[in-house]
């Protein structure tokens, strides 16, 4: 609603309880699930029995905590793992393929655009399926002529970041590319012209301006591959990350345990928009 323009009140009122609306259904499922992560009963549902913080530090069955719970913290362990090592990937090839499409024009550039942008509309589920497809195919040839097992083409951490960096790296790509479209040339040619080196040049200039772009990339690849499901449920072996383990347990029976773990995400997600969101503005200031 454009505020230059008059409204009737009925237009105001409407407007305003249409954003109620959608922001509350956006947070009201998040607070109920924050809400039975204290609630004092072995199923996270109605009636409320009490406030408690056993579902966080309880070290004794049956509310065993999520401090305490082996198989959610190997989860998390494992998903920090996958993580970091898919977001380093993402943003080295993310930087390169940056530099490739905005700053060279070689044969097939838009076709190799169209192609890095594909497994964006591709579904996890049939990327996971075609990632592990390959590689046992690669895997079961090799062996079979070579009597070589590679292991790491097998389900696993390996073939879950690789599976992550598919598309997560596509992602980093588009961020970073819209930043260096913006950098004036006219500077690293100044640069140039009183005598730095390329790669002074890129540590001086291209990288301190891209440092916003890299950053909110990093965290959002981060981000999406600790919290992936689809892709990573195709590929996982038998280190589950945490999204794998908690669906795991949803089918043994859901316990407030996977409410406080729920909780957990949210403020580790709500941490990592504020750190990006304090880096754009010391940036700015």
């Amino acid at each position: 609603m454009l505020p230059s323009i008059q409204q009737s009140a009925l237009a105001r009122w409407g407007y305003r309880g249409y954003v109620a609306l959608f922001f509350g259904y956006l947070v009201l499922p998040l607070a109920v699930t924050a809400a039975f992560a204290f609630n004092d009963s072995l199923f996270p549902s109605l009636p409320w029995k009490g406030f408690t913080l056993d579902w966080f530090v309880n070290a004794t069955q049956p509310k065993l905590g999520l401090l305490h719970d082996p198989s959610i913290l190997r989860g998390i362990g494992n998903s920090l793992v996958i993580a970091c090592w898919t977001t380093a990937l993402s943003l080295a090839v993310g930087t390169t393929n940056a530099f490739l499409f905005e700053r060279y024009d070689f044969p097939g550039r838009e076709f190799a655009y169209v192609l890095m942008l594909t497994p964006l509309v591709i579904p996890g589920v049939i990327l996971g399926i075609s990632i592990l497809v390959l590689a046992s195919s690669v895997a079961n040839a090799v062996e079979d002529a070579h009597g070589i097992d590679l292991e790491w083409l097998r389900p696993g951490r390996v073939l879950v970041v690789l599976g992550q960096f598919s598309f997560v790296a596509t992602i980093a790509t588009l961020v970073i590319s819209a930043r260096l479209r913006k950098l004036d040339r006219s500077l690293e040619e100044a640069a140039y012209d009183l005598g730095a080196t390329r790669f002074t040049v890129l540590r001086t200039i291209t990288l301190p301006y891209l440092k916003p772009a890299l950053i909110g990339s990093g965290l959002v690849a981060f981000l999406i591959s600790f919290e992936n499901f689809n892709t990573t449920l195709m590929l996982v072996g038998s280190d589950s990350p945490l999204t794998i383990t908690m669906f795991d347990r949803m089918k043994e029976g859901s316990t407030p345990v996977l409410n406080a773990v729920s909780l957990f995400l949210m403020v580790a997600s709500a941490l990592l928009a504020a750190i990006s969101i304090l880096a754009q503005r010391d940036r700015r200031a």
